[in-house]
């Protein structure tokens, strides 16, 4: 299969065709185009993609914030609490999606892209089906569970029963999104969340506060704005993996269970979730360890962490970079591209991160003053800011080289560099820190840099030793 560059006759390539072209989309072909070129006509849209997905969890906390009620503050809370799980298992399950529609798309096996696509959705219907009907019938179970009272479980049952009842949108959303990524749609990814976002901020706050025709429904009207905005984002997906002149098109031959295809993407999949919560179980230990030093403690960390994850979004979208040019370019029989690719988006990756860092640095209290005037608190939070800072060096190839190892099919290695890295190293050296050499806080802050660091070099050694590059998929 070979594809051409649009545009590329008729103009230059230069930085700002490139990015025009990787707003429109591209019909490059990623495994013989510049491996700088094709990192930035991927990267721009997965940005943008991140910064879309932000946009759900802020929209609704911002507008049932003003509805004054702090139990439909509370509702909001406690269900996103709920959600991450959703949202980590959407997130593994896309990596094996991701992975195997790259390897196919770079093995010119467009047959074979599709029936992966056809598994992959299969896979995000079966998980979204399960998870809705225990969110319908356990949804006031759940939020007490999380610790809710009686009030907010009477305030907030509807809105839990909607938003975990509609989550098959979240797996699909996550789901076929990677699924355009691994084929190089980075600009389709984009589109949909655009869309999707622009009806749940419109439909939104119709039916929170009753504007117009809509009635008033409160804070479930949030939900029910957010879980229209996604299916109405599934199902242009739907309709993109239909057309003719996409990279991808699925046709009825392919719709069809394929027990070996799905086997395939669930044993990246299920790997990539654990890997996801690898993650999570660490971060909460640290949320222990810094609890046991009073609420300012934790208020602090909290908004130092909000902080640094919001800056993280544009370096997850450069690093996802890594996991559609290293398929591709497997699949294609070059190996040695592969590795090149990778190299690239980490000095990319990099240069995202350590920009965004010295900002942290030199600007932490001003930053941290736009989210509380507590001085207590504010200096826990500026602590957390500077230091985790100091590993941005090292985690933007950390991240990056964890996306191309997950892009070849790898999942077990990067696991296994979390495991050591977060749970053998960062959690029991920010208790020996906080507690026994009486750092505090600021020893789990600076544990927090130290995992990070470790996963760098981690990933730098075991990428350099290649066994990635036979990995099959």
């Amino acid at each position: 299969m070979t594809l051409v560059t649009a545009g590329s006759e008729s103009e230059p390539q230069t930085l700002w065709s490139t990015l025009r072209e990787a707003l429109r989309g591209s019909t490059a072909d990623f495994t013989r185009i510049p491996i700088g070129r094709a990192v930035l006509l991927l990267a721009v849209p997965m940005v943008l993609e991140m910064l879309m997905e932000s946009v759900f969890a802020v929209a609704d906390i911002f507008f049932v914030g003003h509805l004054h009620l702090t139990d439909a503050i509370s509702t909001v809370g406690f269900t996103e609490s709920v959600m991450t799980i959703v949202y980590a298992v959407a997130i593994g399950l896309s990596v094996g999606a991701a992975a195997t529609v790259a390897r196919r798309i770079g093995e010119g096996n467009l047959d074979g892209a599709a029936r992966a696509a056809v598994q992959s959705i299969l896979m995000g219907l079966g998980v979204g089906a399960i998870v809705g009907v225990i969110g319908i019938v356990f949804a006031p179970s759940l939020l007490r569970m999380m610790g809710a009272d009686e009030g907010v479980v009477s305030t907030g049952t509807r809105f839990a029963r909607v938003m975990i009842g509609a989550s098959g949108g979240v797996t699909l959303l996550f789901i076929i999104n990677a699924v355009f990524r691994g084929a190089g749609d980075a600009a389709i990814a984009m589109r949909v969340l655009w869309i999707a976002n622009a009806i749940n901020i419109t439909l939104g706050p119709c039916l929170i506060f009753g504007i117009g025709p809509f009635p008033r429904l409160g804070v479930t009207g949030a939900a029910i704005g957010t879980s229209v905005g996604r299916w109405t984002g599934v199902a242009i997906q739907l309709y993109c993996l239909t057309r003719a002149e996409g990279r991808i098109r699925i046709r009825w031959p392919h719709v069809r269970f394929n027990p070996e295809v799905m086997r395939g993407i669930l044993s990246i999949s299920g790997t990539a979730t654990f890997q996801n919560f690898v993650g999570t179980a660490s971060y909460m230990g640290l949320v222990r360890i810094i609890s046991a030093f009073g609420s300012a403690a934790i208020a602090g960390n909290t908004i130092g962490i909000r902080i640094f994850l919001f800056a993280l979004l544009p370096s997850w979208g450069v690093s996802n970079a890594a996991v559609t040019l290293v398929g591709q370019n497997l699949g294609a029989g070059h190996p040695e591209s592969a590795e090149a690719s990778a190299w690239k988006v980490c000095i990319y990756n990099t240069v995202c991160l350590v920009s965004i860092g010295v900002i942290f640095v030199l600007f932490a209290p001003l930053i941290v003053s736009a989210f509380t005037d507590d001085s207590e608190v504010a200096g826990h939070a500026i602590h957390c800011l500077r230091i985790v800072s100091a590993g941005f060096l090292f985690y933007g190839y950390g991240m990056a080289l964890t996306a191309a190892f997950n892009g070849a099919g790898d999942t077990r290695t990067p696991t296994l560099i979390n495991v050591v890295s977060l749970w053998l190293l960062e959690v029991p050296l920010a208790w020996v820190l906080a507690n026994p050499i009486g750092l505090g806080p600021t020893g789990a802050f600076i544990a927090l840099s130290v995992g990070f660091s470790t996963m760098c070099f981690l990933s730098v050694w075991l990428f350099r030793k290649g066994a990635w590059k036979t990995r099959s998929v």
